[in-house]
């Protein structure tokens, strides 16, 4: 029997859950069979623009350009992934059908967003996408905190649209055009006022869609969602503020001291999700945090100029996340209390860590360098590469570190798990950089950059080493910051009150 949270039951499933093959209806069945159609035809359209290099369009309408051919491989093999996994996940429930029709209107726009030029045609569709992933949120209408989540989602998701019509109204005026494309060969002209509020409304839509830190709550007041809906939204639908960015690239990159201001704000959530995983105890949590902190890594990235790095960071963190919630049953540990925590391998003080872990990341930054060419001069290229081989190197120890392998054993596998990560991010960031037509808008380094690299740096070894955990009113604070809205908690002890 199901329940929820508030002591109702919903309808009981007595015995084994239906078989897919035979028992699904008809609508998840087609639908399902259509996105992974989709995705054949989309890896075909793929082939096709990396053979022939040509750009398809219907003048003033759609561009169907790398991103866009891109994208449509990428969301439909999610979308089918999701599609399937929720064939069994959601065997038997009244809402099956209307999830299944949600999830595929949500990815039939998104591929269509990602194609629109003309401005009105790619406003219309934000707004679709935003309203149709509430529905996916409040999927369950007998759940009182969904249908909260669902509100909660659905105006940060309104206020993002109205942010972008601001800046798409904006640019319009500007620049006299009303296609991105045109508003992107036009954008040398741009300055003063106007552009800088289109620029800034852009940014901060892309900043609430990605969830970042402070506009993170409406992500972490999801997890009402079906574990399926959750995988399609950290896995495609935060993706889309790293997407904005990249459509509108040149509008971005017209004043450098704008593009430092984007790095801040993606450091600060990149820091800032870290911290708030810190303190989250339940798994979803965790991975909502963390996917706060990866949505700011990639904001960053747009801001150092690298947009093909950003897509990069969404594809892959992508297919981390989706596989993270997908299966996050499986990572529910019975554990008991301990006296110490282990942060670090081999202990916070441990030479032999340190060593190999400088001597790993040096190697890792010379590989990176050499594949992408990033990181060779003193500029914005040399931040990249220094972020993308320090967290790549923090995620390569995390994963040793959860391993059963003894100690010395650990520091020989982190390098056997780093190297071959960072080829291939330089491996997929060379070929998706060789798919945009948005080449890289290198910045000089300034003193600022430093700062962010300093602070970036401290934040991760405070965790490391434990740091942050002794000053109680920093946990305090860190654990109201991942608090979803009242209204959507999934426990509350007046649930308990008949008990």
């Amino acid at each position: 029997m199901e329940w929820t949270m508030s002591g109702h039951s919903s309808n009981q499933t007595v015995g084994a859950l239906p078989d897919t093959a035979v028992d699904s209806p008809f609508v998840p069945v087609a639908l399902t069979r259509v996105v992974w159609s989709l995705f054949v035809v989309s890896l075909a359209v793929l082939v096709a623009r990396i053979r022939f290099g040509e750009v398809w369009e219907l003048p003033g309408l759609v561009v169907i350009d790398g991103l866009t051919v891109l994208m449509w491989v990428v969301v439909a093999f999610f979308s089918g992934i999701v599609h399937s996994y929720s064939r069994r996940y959601m065997a038997g429930r009244t809402h099956k059908t209307r999830f299944f029709l949600a999830t595929f209107g949500f990815t039939a726009v998104v591929m269509a967003l990602v194609a629109a030029d003309h401005v009105a045609l790619f406003g219309f569709l934000w707004v679709a996408m935003g309203l149709l992933m509430a529905e996916l949120i409040g999927t369950n209408e007998g759940w009182e905190q969904a249908q909260a989540a669902a509100a909660v989602a659905r105006r940060y998701f309104i206020a993002s649209s109205a942010l972008l019509g601001v800046a798409l109204a904006a640019l319009w005026w500007a620049t006299g055009t009303t296609t991105v494309s045109g508003i992107g060969t036009a954008a040398d002209a741009l300055g003063g006022p106007m552009w800088l509020l289109a620029a800034g409304a852009l940014v901060l839509a892309a900043m609430i869609q990605s969830a970042l830190i402070p506009f993170h709550s409406w992500l972490l007041s999801s997890m009402t969602a079906p574990t399926p809906a959750s995988a399609l939204m950290h896995a495609g639908f935060v993706n889309a503020g790293g997407i904005l960015l990249t459509r509108f690239a040149p509008v971005i990159t017209v004043d450098s001291r704008f593009m430092l201001a984007v790095v801040a704000v993606g450091a600060a959530s990149a820091g800032g999700g870290k911290l708030l995983k810190s303190v989250q105890t339940d798994i979803k949590g965790k991975l909502g945090c963390s996917t706060v902190g990866q949505m700011g890594f990639m904001i960053m990235q747009a801001g150092l100029g690298f947009f093909g790095a950003a897509i990069t960071h969404l594809i892959l963190h992508g297919f981390y996340k989706a596989y993270q919630f997908l299966s996050s049953g499986e990572r529910v540990e019975h554990a008991s209390p301990s006296e110490t925590t282990e942060h670090t391998l081999g202990g916070a003080t441990s030479a032999v860590g340190f060593v190999v872990a400088v001597l790993t990341g040096l190697g890792g930054g010379a590989v990176f360098t050499v594949l992408t060419g990033k990181g060779a001069n003193v500029d914005s290229g040399l931040l990249l590469t220094f972020f993308v081989v320090f967290t790549t190197l923090h995620a390569a120890r995390s994963t040793v570190q959860h391993t059963s392998l003894p100690t010395l054993a650990r520091y020989g596998a982190v390098p056997l798990v780093f190297f071959p990560a960072i080829v291939v991010y330089a491996v997929v960031y060379e070929g998706v950089s060789g798919l945009l037509a948005v080449s890289a808008a290198t910045t000089e380094l300034t003193l600022l950059h430093g700062i962010v690299a300093v602070a970036f740096v401290g934040i991760y070894v405070a965790i490391e080493t434990g740091i942050h955990e002794h000053s109680q009113r920093l946990y305090v604070a860190l654990l109201n910051a991942t608090q979803p809205s009242s209204d959507t908690l999934l426990t509350a002890r007046e649930d308990y009150d008949e008990y």
